[in-house]
This record gives structure tokens, C-alpha cells and sequence, in this order.
């Protein structure tokens, strides 16, 4: 099955979002690729070191979505030319570089995934 390659959707990742928050961290993505939504989600990894899926979170339609609970039916969802936020409950990065992979299920491509590096901002 042909998947999207990780230098495209490394494009999703807004550069300069990765922050530390007052419970953990987070990122922003927006995409300009083209929407489309994921049936699953991959557990994210900070300097390799992966983490819980309860403990990453999305927002959208209102509510926040932790990544093990995106289902057929509860899909995580990219429309065009929107941004959105990515919560990581638990643990602050550190000052610094972090090197942060992010996997999905997608219809017609199945696992595709991307990693970026970027320093810590503000929190």
C-alpha cells in the first residue's frame, strides 16, 4: 500500500510550536496538504521515548480527544488551512531540542508517520 512520504507530512508541523504547557507539552499542526482525517492514531515519541496514548490529546468539535480513543467513529481530523493544537499530559521537555514522531492510520494509505526537531519555546 503507498504511503505519504515523511518529508510531506513534516509539512503539517508548525515550526516554532513545540511548548512547554503548565501539565506537559504540545505542538500545532496545520495542514496545506489537503484534508483528511486518520481512524487511528500511532502513540508519539519524544527523543524516543514513547508515550502513553491517554496521554496525548487533540482538540476538536469542543472536547478533547485522547489519541487511543480515535476510532472509525471518532475520527482525528485535518481540514484544510486549519490548525490544530496537540496536548502531551505529564512531563515537560527540557530546554532545548527535541526530536517528536507522530503516526497515523489512514484510509487507502495505512501507517504513515513524520518527525521533526525543533526547540522548546516559551511555557
Amino acid at each position: 500500500m503507498p504511503g505519504v512520504p515523511a518529508f510531506i507530512l513534516r509539512r503539517l508541523y508548525v515550526k516554532g510550536s513545540l511548548h512547554n504547557t503548565g501539565s506537559g507539552w504540545g505542538f500545532t499542526l496545520k495542514n496545506s496538504l489537503g484534508s483528511g482525517y486518520a481512524k487511528g492514531m500511532q502513540p508519539l515519541r519524544a527523543d524516543d521515548v514513547e508515550i502513553p496514548m491517554t496521554a496525548s490529546s487533540f482538540h476538536q468539535d469542543g472536547e478533547d480527544i485522547t489519541f487511543d480513543s480515535v476510532t472509525e467513529q471518532t475520527t482525528f481530523g485535518l481540514k484544510m488551512n486549519r490548525s490544530i493544537d496537540i496536548s502531551v499530559s505529564g512531563q515537560q521537555l527540557t530546554p532545548g531540542v527535541h526530536k517528536i514522531w507522530m503516526g497515523f492510520m489512514v484510509p487507502g494509505f495505512g501507517k504513515i508517520g513524520f518527525d521533526f526537531t525543533d526547540e522548546v519555546s516559551g511555557g
